[in-house]
């Protein structure tokens, strides 16, 4: 478990090092803020390695706000980080600006060659939002322009990398625009927007996006902030879609609940033994937000059943 005493830990994501280190970036925004509904205009990317998943130690923070002006001045959030063939390692991550009141959201670039010390790419976004398939600030009901949570992987057939984004239709009711925005690159630097991977359905937003597979079955992961019931297994805020591969297709219509009411922005790691485990934050808990990491929780896939926990006696999480 990753708990600060004097900070809120929230959304997370994962690298391992040469040496089988584990490395966890997070946001994080003091408690001194009082309220933690302010904390996502003073979140930095957090830092801490653990060999364990368990036991982390805290280091520097990775990635604070720029100096003003810049398009990313107000705060950086979350993102995922990967190796690559240049031996660099590559983080994409969101940032809000104040030239928009830090409602416009855009995807930027740092580079490190030890995970530990960070530069940004360049001075500009990486990525930004089409209007020729997505919403703009002002084109709708929305209260933001929903361009975030960016997960790179490399494409499965060797054809560069693909990058999965938060963000919403230009089209349909307001309330269910929410899809999978895509971006494709050769060289994990110069990216070509393109259509989203999902249709507007059911959810506002798609936050925190993964793919993987376990057991030969690809499935998307996402979550979003509307508590849905989950057919008598009580509430649930995380989801997951079958594929027929890494890229899809995505049918939201065939989301399947993985449930826990506290649970929030989970991640899937391979653990110590070589099994799937999921961490996330735990989110509110008798409407108090609690903002830290839990340890691993043992999860196993099938496209019927979707995401559940290993043992069927395991607890959920308090």
């Amino acid at each position: 478990m990753l708990r600060l005493e004097d900070h809120w830990v929230w959304d997370s994501w994962y690298a391992t090092d040469d040496d089988g280190r584990y490395h966890v970036f997070f946001l994080r925004a003091s408690r001194a803020l009082l309220d933690p509904d302010r904390r996502h205009r003073r979140a930095v990317i957090g830092h801490a390695i653990s060999h364990d998943l368990r036991a982390w130690e805290l280091t520097a923070d990775a990635l604070v706000p720029s100096d003003r002006p810049g398009w990313d001045d107000v705060a950086t959030w979350t993102g995922s980080t990967l190796g690559g063939p240049d031996g660099r390692w590559y983080m994409y991550y969101t940032g809000v600006g104040s030239a928009e009141d830090g409602l416009v959201q855009r995807i930027g670039l740092a580079v490190s060659d030890d995970l530990t010390t960070w530069h940004r790419h360049g001075d500009q976004p990486l990525v930004e939002a089409d209007p020729t398939w997505y919403e703009r600030l002002g084109e709708g009901d929305w209260y933001e322009e929903a361009w975030r949570d960016p997960w790179v992987f490399a494409d499965p057939g060797g054809d560069g990398w693909h990058m999965l984004i938060t963000a919403r239709a230009n089209h349909g009711p307001a309330h269910s625009r929410g899809v999978i925005g895509h971006a494709r690159s050769a060289d994990l630097l110069s990216w070509t927007v393109q259509p989203p991977l999902t249709a507007p359905a059911t959810f506002g937003h798609l936050e925190v996006p993964q793919v993987t597979i376990i057991d030969g079955h690809p499935f998307l992961l996402f979550c979003t902030n509307s508590l849905a019931p989950t057919h008598g297994q009580g509430p649930s805020h995380i989801w997951t879609i079958p594929g027929e591969s890494l890229t899809g297709p995505w049918d939201i219509t065939a989301a399947r609940p993985f449930p826990d009411p506290h649970l929030y922005a989970p991640r899937l790691v391979t653990d110590t033994d070589g099994t799937t485990a999921l961490i996330g934050f735990i989110d509110q808990v008798d409407g108090t937000f609690i903002g830290e990491l839990t340890d691993p929780i043992p999860v196993t896939y099938t496209p019927d059943s979707g995401l559940t926990r290993s043992h069927a006696t395991a607890e959920a999480v308090s």
